[in-house]
């Protein structure tokens, strides 16, 4: 809650919802091929609003860097139900995840609040991520079991096998989730990591948002096999392919694969085929590297518009609710915003804090 004691619209946010045993309950057992979904229809409209909201943050971030409030921004339109999917069948608190810089929808699905998101954009000192001193989506939440990350992603991979590995010594069941994109893969850390996960038989899932590409790079250009599940085989572990911008297939999936690994199954790899529909960053030009063609036809399969025609389609939401909704995300936004751009910007003094054991010039810090 922000310090002005607004909480955002009455709503509930799913993974906080219900205690951990009745959310798998809720969702436990249905058809991964079924075209339906064993999940209240409060839940699945939840769901959606956290697709939506994830956009809408997205979207604002853009426009704060074009508008020079925001020197640089890197996000993820068009992976969303991955992202939310994903996190959605996570006991957060209890399950350790560390997340790539695209992930809004992960870190908005296991609690981070708008407001939060907006003070880390704008490297404000109450952001609860690094207190403005990393750059904008390094994710980082103690009481979410959020790890920070460095900025070459797939070196979290390595530290998700050690966590996973604190857990299993202790005796908890706990499940580490390190996401990242195809092109970490081409980093030792992922050989290493998943060996190690593999050898030790860690509770280790590793999400790969495939987007195609690896900053400019196309997955051709990265790696010889069509998927980066076809390497699971090779350490020993479960992988599977599946359609990232389906959200319920996202989750089923997930959801059951969680449920193997925490009760000792062993490490996994769950990639999920994407695409981002923005440039790498608010620093790339994605015209030189893909053709707008190629843009338009994954733009046809927008995850956001895809459920939400889903649950119209099944009488779950309605277009005058979907409307209704998107209203309350912008403002929910425009709102937590402007709380944001009110707090106080990290005092100067505090520059060298956390950087050295004794400050260099032999004062006290």
């Amino acid at each position: 809650m922000a310090a002005d004691g607004y909480a955002g619209p009455p709503r509930v946010r799913i993974p906080l919802a219900q205690p951990a045993d009745a959310r798998r309950r809720r969702a436990k057992g249905p058809d991964l091929t079924h075209p339906h979904f064993d999940l209240p229809n409060e839940a699945l409209v939840e769901m959606w609003y956290l697709l939506l909201l994830s956009r809408r943050i997205a979207e604002r971030w853009f426009t704060l860097n074009r508008q020079g409030r925001a020197p640089f921004v890197v996000t993820g339109q068009g992976q969303e139900a991955a992202q939310v999917g994903t996190a959605a069948a996570l006991v957060p608190g209890k399950d350790w995840v560390l997340p790539y810089y695209r992930d809004i929808g992960v870190m908005l699905t296991l609690g981070m609040t708008v407001e939060e998101f907006m003070l880390n954009v704008l490297a404000k000192a109450t952001d609860p991520n690094s207190g403005g001193r990393q750059m904008p989506a390094h994710w980082s939440a103690k009481e979410l079991r959020v790890v920070s990350q460095s900025s070459t992603v797939g070196t979290q991979i390595p530290m998700a096998a050690g966590l996973a590995w604190a857990s299993q010594l202790r005796g908890e069941d706990a499940v580490a989730v390190c996401y990242i994109g195809e092109g970490a893969t081409a980093q030792g850390d992922f050989h290493e990591g998943l060996n190690f996960a593999a050898v030790r038989r860690l509770p280790v899932i590793l999400v790969v948002e495939n987007n195609g590409y690896a900053i400019t790079e196309s997955q051709e250009k990265e790696m010889p096999v069509e998927h980066v599940a076809d390497r699971a085989p090779a350490y020993g572990m479960k992988g599977i392919v599946v359609d990232g911008n389906d959200l319920m297939l996202v989750y089923r999936n997930m959801h059951q694969l969680v449920e193997e690994t925490r009760r000792g199954g062993g490490p996994a790899i769950i990639e999920l085929k994407t695409y981002r529909t923005v440039p790498h960053s608010s620093d790339d030009d994605d015209r030189r590297y893909r053709t707008r063609a190629e843009l338009e036809q994954w733009l046809k399969r927008d995850p956001v518009d895809r459920f939400r025609a889903r649950l119209i389609n099944d009488g779950i939401l309605t277009e005058a609710h979907a409307a209704d909704l998107d209203v309350e995300a912008d403002q929910e936004v425009r709102e937590a915003l402007a709380r944001a751009e009110r707090a106080p910007d990290p005092d100067p003094a505090t520059l060298l804090d956390h950087l050295f054991a004794a400050p260099p010039w032999g004062g006290t810090s």
